[in-house]
């Protein structure tokens, strides 16, 4: 794999609440600099990290419902919309992780299906491009059962992505959940692994398993590794 192959499969990611208006400052930059596929921030964040990647080969992307997935629908769809509106390329919505696990399969599936309808028409109607959607399933808390019907619901609401974890739950991406759901979805929706990514090994396993876009707040050290690896 080459350097520039592997940055698009980056989103670099900030999701910290300590994170300062420099520290973004300071993520765009890096992102600029190695060419990654976007920025993972807050809402917050959204115009200030738009303004500065205009122009580069960076998107900026956000987070919707983080980390549990447990706001009501209506909120969820609004939250969805607003990040569209202040200039969001792609959204990482949490899928409602109580109500999944509750069996309330139903539910998840028709807020999903709700709030990506919604955005793709938000999107169309402001005149944007396609708003990437990916839905995070949080796989640490599924068990087997559970990991292939999120993966059918995934599939059947048209989002573009399923991720792997929040980053702030028991655990991150592994290569058999990254494994199962690349076989089970269809190449249309993409796999991003996300959650314990700290090394250019850890990248090269997931991307091996399936991942096509990887999930990390360390992107610039495993650039540096990676990159140092091949002189």
């Amino acid at each position: 794999m080459r350097v520039e192959e592997l940055a698009k499969t980056i989103d670099s990611t900030l999701l910290q609440p300590t994170g300062t208006q420099a520290d973004i400052e300071a993520l765009c930059r890096e992102a600029i600099e190695n060419h990654f596929a976007c920025v993972v921030v807050f809402p917050h964040w959204v115009p200030l990290c738009q303004r500065l990647v205009k122009g580069h080969d960076v998107k900026v992307s956000t987070v919707v419902s983080y980390p549990y997935g447990a706001d009501i629908p209506r909120v969820k769809v609004m939250a969805a919309e607003q990040a569209v509106a202040a200039g969001a390329d792609e959204l990482e919505v949490v899928m409602n992780i109580p109500a999944m696990l509750s069996g309330d399969f139903r539910f998840v599936r028709d807020e999903l299906s709700r709030l990506v309808k919604s955005v793709r028409m938000k999107s169309v109607n402001a005149g944007r491009g396609l708003v990437l959607v990916k839905i995070i399933v949080e796989a640490c808390f599924l068990d087997e059962k559970l990991k292939r019907l999120a993966c059918k619901i995934v599939e059947d609401i048209g989002a573009d992505f399923i991720k792997t974890s929040t980053g702030k739950g028991t655990g991150g991406a592994t290569v058999r959940d990254v494994e199962l759901f690349r076989d089970l979805l269809s190449e249309s929706v993409g796999v991003k692994a996300s959650g314990g990514i700290v090394t250019a090994d850890d990248a090269e396993t997931m991307i091996n398993a399936g991942a096509a876009r990887l999930g990390t707040s360390h992107a610039g050290a495993i650039m540096q590794e990676f990159s140092s690896g091949r002189e």
